[in-house]
């Protein structure tokens, strides 16, 4: 039998209602108990679940309502379990004054305890959602909706509003973000580093960048954007708002964007601007197959594991950029012993150009175009009469000392290749032909020399010794083909930084007006953020037209 009680004035979130209803629910003498408040949508919740009581014709959603079905009929329970809801509200309330942040009863009263606040994170329910959304954004602050159930409608006037005032809005339906190492709703611990991420999957985002620590890389920002962000009629408007500002943003060196399938007109938009970006860009748009790998800077992946591999792969590679000479010639030129690495190296550099490797391969050119040449030096045109170069590496030295005569190569990509039955000092021939190279040419036309060293610890050659040998010629060491290749590319191109100032989020300390759910304060305080809790309840006892009409009188 059903009985019902309701607790007048007495907003709670639903979050809180939801565990109290489960804890109420396990005790012996009932068969279930539901809390919630008294707002329309609830009322079709009680109806949906079975759990509707007469009683709850009168409630206003901002009433607590009390639903218990027990098997005995005694009205006394309802009683009883409604003097349990209090006591655990009640409970709850005594944690909140003892909290270590500020409490405040209103947005004024926030803003006066919190002068600095740039962000307010919600996580009312949905219907309530839009007012103090859109009065967080016309007072200049940024807002993080946690809550979903917002209107479409509301989502996209927010969002216009905050794109016009140069305000970010994530979500609604946003579970993660992370901004200045700030965790805001569902987010994980992650070091700092110069990836930043965005997407419109909040558990995509968690996995990321988890496993972008797990690689040992490390974040700037995780901005979510909320799972509608990127449909046709929201049109991206957040994506593109957070992009704009990655890119100002000095510290985000590389770009990681997630996502499910866009809308194909939001696609496009996407797709521009992070090729507008400028710095390395690694997207994924989940379940969607892969059939360009890269397009200019954006580097297109298939997996949310070879997202993260990628951006860290990225990340290092950018941190070996400050090493190396400018160069303002952006030819690139491959001299590999190998054939299969060179193969590789050619379809890589290949793919980065749009143009399709050589097929013929005559005279051991697995690529020659518009003055890239990838060369195997294995081929039978270089071996005929003379030892392979793995054993004798004189060939490949004289093409080294070549290249002096060809200002336009910018980048030198070679393999080092250890083991049995070759060269018992290929690092130290590579160096003193590199050296002899980098003297002919002088300091007006400098070469960034990239090697990969394939061999073991055990090698006769000594792989530790050999890498030395590398490092103090100035001789860059990848860790892969790849990774050279994606180098190479780096090293050539031309340094696009976006213009304007960076954006106030994401160069300032976050300070946080957390409106809804507790939890969110409380994590925020453990990782040392400035943040005050408003304690939000409906205006005008949740009647949706007094509260209407008491906004435009504010």
């Amino acid at each position: 039998m059903l009985h019902a009680v309701l607790i007048n004035g007495s907003f709670q979130d639903s979050v809180t209602l939801m565990l109290v209803s489960r804890d109420l629910s396990a005790l012996p003498q009932v068969n279930r108990v539901s809390v919630m408040m008294g707002t329309p949508a609830n009322k079709d919740v009680f109806r949906e679940t079975g759990m509707w009581h007469a009683a709850l014709a009168a409630a206003t959603p901002n009433d607590l309502c009390i639903v218990v079905d027990s098997e005995n009929g005694d009205p006394q329970v309802a009683g009883a379990m409604a003097e349990q809801v209090k006591s655990r509200l009640a409970e709850l309330a005594r944690g909140g004054r003892k909290a270590a942040y500020p409490l405040a009863r209103s947005w004024r009263r926030a803003r006066e305890l919190l002068p600095s606040a740039n962000i307010a994170l919600i996580s009312l329910a949905g219907h309530y959602v839009y007012e103090p959304a859109r009065q967080a954004l016309s007072d200049g602050c940024h807002v993080m909706i946690f809550s979903d159930n917002v209107s479409l409608e509301h989502e996209l006037a927010l969002k216009t509003l905050a794109r016009d005032k140069g305000l970010l809005m994530m979500g609604p339906d946003c579970g993660t973000a992370i901004i200045n190492k700030a965790p805001l709703a569902f987010a994980n611990r992650i070091p700092a580093g110069a990836i930043a991420v965005v997407g419109a999957s909040g558990t995509g985002l968690q996995e990321v960048t988890s496993q972008i620590a797990r690689l040992g890389g490390g974040i700037t920002h995780a901005i979510g954007l909320g799972g509608r962000d990127l449909s046709e009629r929201i049109g991206g408007i957040s994506a593109l708002t957070a992009l704009d500002m990655v890119a100002r943003d000095a510290a985000s060196r590389v770009i990681t964007f997630v996502s499910k399938p866009p809308a194909a007109a939001v696609k496009e938009r996407i797709l521009k601007a992070l090729n507008d970006i400028g710095k390395p860009v690694v997207a994924l748009f989940v379940g969607e197959r892969v059939v360009q790998r890269n397009v200019g800077n954006v580097h297109f992946t298939q997996t949310l594991d070879e997202t993260a591999a990628l951006a860290v792969e990225l990340a290092c590679i950018d941190a070996h950029l400050a090493t190396l000479p400018s160069v303002a010639n952006t030819r690139i030129c491959g001299l590999y012993c190998g054939g299969t690495l060179a193969a590789e190296a050619a379809f890589l550099l290949a793919e980065h150009l749009g143009v399709k490797a050589d097929a013929a391969h005559v005279d051991g050119f697995m690529l020659h175009e518009g003055g890239h040449r990838i060369i195997d030096l294995g081929d039978d045109r270089y071996t005929r009469g003379r030892p392979h170069p793995m054993i004798d590496p004189a060939a490949r030295n004289e093409m080294i000392a070549r290249l002096a005569e060809d200002p336009a190569v910018g980048v030198l990509l070679l393999d080092i290749v250890l083991g049995y039955g070759g060269h018992a000092d290929p690092a130290g021939e590579v160096a003193k032909a590199v050296a002899e190279l980098r003297a002919a040419r002088g300091e007006q036309a400098p070469i960034v020399v990239i090697a990969t060293l394939t061999g073991t610890a055990d090698d006769p050659q000594d792989r530790a010794g050999q890498a030395s040998k590398l490092e103090e010629a100035g001789i860059l060491i990848a860790e892969s083909v790849r990774s050279a290749l994606l180098l190479a590319g780096r090293a050539i191109a031309a340094p696009a930084a976006r213009a304007g100032a960076p954006s106030a989020l994401l160069s300032s300390a976050p300070a946080i007006i957390n409106i809804g759910l507790r939890g969110f304060a409380d994590d925020l305080l453990a990782n040392g953020v400035s943040v005050v809790h408003e304690q939000w309840e409906p205006a005008a006892s949740g009647n949706a037209r007094m509260a209407s009409l008491l906004a435009q009188l504010n």
